[in-house]
């Protein structure tokens, strides 16, 4: 059975558009308890891609992707209107986020991915900012 969406088409587009691309709640959370941890990242650092947060001097990007703009493979549900739409534009951020992956590996950096549901809970977020903090280690160790 096809369920029809509550909400008017203008509705629909508005709380579609309110719908934050930076500064999401799991993606700051995660980097306020790097920053307790005593790591020192910037944000808005001009690369390609446009990471959530960056550690310069390591070269090391982080991407908190949403589970639904960027099609996660365990939460994603598609829309039921729009579908063709919806399967092209979630292609092409797929796409993009394998290119500008493999484009910033290419210039050295380490990119760390997360998905929205991997940052969920407080447990969770300590653990991928001890994995962060691990990837920093790593790094200025190389640098050696």
């Amino acid at each position: 059975m096809e369920r029809t969406d509550v909400l008017s088409p203008e509705q629909r587009r508005r709380c579609m558009s309110r719908n934050r691309g930076k500064d999401t709640g799991p993606e700051v959370a995660l980097r306020v308890l790097c920053w307790s941890s005593g790591l020192r990242y910037r944000l808005d650092v001009k690369i390609i891609g446009k990471p959530d947060f960056v550690f310069i001097r390591e070269k090391v990007a982080v991407f908190v992707d949403g589970c639904f703009w960027h099609g996660c493979p365990v939460h994603y549900n598609a829309p039921k209107t729009r579908s063709d739409f919806w399967e092209a534009k979630l292609r092409k951020n797929r796409l993009r986020d394998e290119m500008v992956t493999k484009e910033l590996q290419d210039s050295g950096w380490l990119v760390l991915r997360y998905w929205e549901h991997d940052i969920k809970t407080a447990t969770q977020r300590e653990e991928r900012a001890r994995e962060i903090q691990a990837a920093i280690q790593t790094r200025r160790a190389e640098a050696i």
